[in-house]
């Protein structure tokens, strides 16, 4: 399988739900722009919008969307990676990639976290254009959110 997101400039649209343990999943919707810009280098940018009610946790209370910067380095021929992200909730991030055959899966951690904040992101290719985005994050040994979404290649 030859990978379409993260590997490619592109502009990509996203549509899924927000669940955490205080309530039911609300809906939401994004963007998601990919450049490279030097080689090896990428930054990708991230953003999701909750139409209706907006989730309620930590420092995230109630504001409408979450904005996301990625930047990182795909040495070439290899399938794991470094990268660095900041968020509007949660700032100084680090984490790393692996790229297999069907999937970009991601592991993070919140540098500084006294709660112990880290967590995964999988993009499962389901076709050429279009992605299964499952993405957690965890406070200590606990489930703080999910995120399930399908990424679609805007043209």
């Amino acid at each position: 399988m030859t990978h379409t997101f993260l590997l490619e400039n592109g502009a990509w649209v996203l549509e899924g739900s927000w669940l955490d343990k205080t309530q039911v999943a609300v809906p939401c919707k994004g963007a998601i722009i990919i450049n490279w810009e030097e080689q090896n280098w990428f930054s990708l940018q991230m953003k999701i919008v909750f139409p209706q009610n907006p989730p309620r946790y930590g420092s995230f209370d109630n504001k409408a969307h979450i904005t996301f910067q990625y930047r990182g380095n795909i040495p070439t021929g290899r399938s794991q990676y470094a990268f660095v992200l900041k968020r509007s909730d949660v700032e100084r991030i680090e984490g790393e990639g692996w790229i297999t055959d069907y999937s970009i899966i991601q592991r993070y951690w919140v540098l500084g976290s006294n709660m112990r904040l880290h967590g995964v992101e999988s993009f499962w290719c389901v076709e050429e254009n279009t992605y299964h985005l499952t993405s957690i994050m965890m406070m200590g040994n606990n489930l703080l959110y999910t995120l399930e979404a399908i990424l679609q290649r805007h043209r």
